[in-house]
């Protein structure tokens, strides 16, 4: 067996996500994950609204990217071989290739900064879990800066996230109901420019949620104070549950969502958009329920 250490890098508009797996050439699934690492770097901060990188949030994600090089080579990986995929906030981003120059100069690191279509594609490719029928599936990953929807038959990405509405919308601590009811408002007009594409779905189609809005969501419903990727793996909430969600999370301040279970530090001040985003994707396209996935872009970058 031609097992091989392959490594994987999701970098977003919020999260930085590391994967290194011995997998063999020609398998779907790994042989072994020897690493499996998220961390808020929020390099998208104020993207929306400057287009361009802050100092500040390059210097997070450099420090996280150095980090991911040491612990892929103490792994036996090479850094300059890992499948390293940059998303919404590269694109908007005028300063971005720049940055990712000096991200190669540090760590060994050669980003490709992938089109929403791209971004769409793969995160279906990796988001399904073993035994998930393609044929009927329909991934939603909810980033910072962008939404992707995804069928077998081809997907759509939209312009909202859960950092760039949280920046556009939710801008005080708690937020007022006038915020929530225009970034409920602003989501719902993304999402109205899906419903022919829901309807050639079919009524059954099976939702699957992926990335930290979605599992973060798990791990409040199932009261995990750790990550626990085995029981977010067989999670599946109704409307109705997440709907709940969005209402506890509405009324509270940031630091009252840091007493949830499971709620990281770097997520509790746009936990509120991300969970609205699934909220009203299960409304508008008519999802009864949503199993969620801790899997999604990384898994699938180890397959292109």
């Amino acid at each position: 067996m031609n097992t091989s250490v392959r490594a994987s890098i999701d970098l977003g508009t919020n999260t930085c996500l590391l994967l290194v797996a011995e997998w063999e050439p020609g398998r779907t699934e790994p042989d072994r994950v020897l690493a499996d690492v998220s961390t808020v770097v929020r390099l998208g901060q104020g993207v929306d609204k400057n287009r361009s990188l802050a100092p500040d949030a390059m210097e997070r994600t450099l420090a996280c990217l150095r980090k991911y090089a040491s612990r892929l080579t103490e792994l036996g990986g090479d850094p300059s071989t890992a499948v390293c995929l940059a998303t919404s906030q590269a694109r908007d981003a005028a300063n971005g290739s720049d940055f990712f120059e000096t991200v190669v100069r540090e760590t060994g690191f050669r980003f490709r900064v992938i089109s929403g279509d791209e971004e769409a594609r793969v995160t279906f490719s990796g988001g399904l879990l073993p035994g998930m029928d393609p044929a009927r599936s329909v991934v939603v990953d909810i980033g910072g800066g962008s939404t992707e929807l995804i069928s077998s038959r081809g997907g759509q990405s939209l312009d909202m996230g859960s950092v760039r509405f949280t920046e556009r919308y939710l801008q005080s601590d708690p937020v007022t109901d006038e915020q929530f009811w225009n970034c409920q408002a602003a989501i719902d007009a993304q999402l109205e420019k899906l419903r022919s594409w829901r309807e050639a779905l079919g009524a059954h189609a099976d939702l699957v949620a992926v990335a930290g809005t979605a599992t973060a969501i798990a791990a409040e419903h199932l009261g995990l104070e750790q990550f626990d990727a085995s029981r977010i793996d067989t999670a599946a909430l109704s409307r109705g549950d997440i709907h709940r969600i969005v209402e506890e999370l509405k009324w509270r301040t940031v630091k009252e969502r840091l007493e949830l279970p499971g709620m990281e530090p770097g997520r509790a001040d746009v936990i509120l958009a991300g969970a609205m985003i699934l909220w009203r994707t299960m409304e508008v396209l008519d999802f009864a329920h949503c199993r969620i996935s801790t899997r999604g872009l990384r898994y699938g970058a180890l397959k292109i």
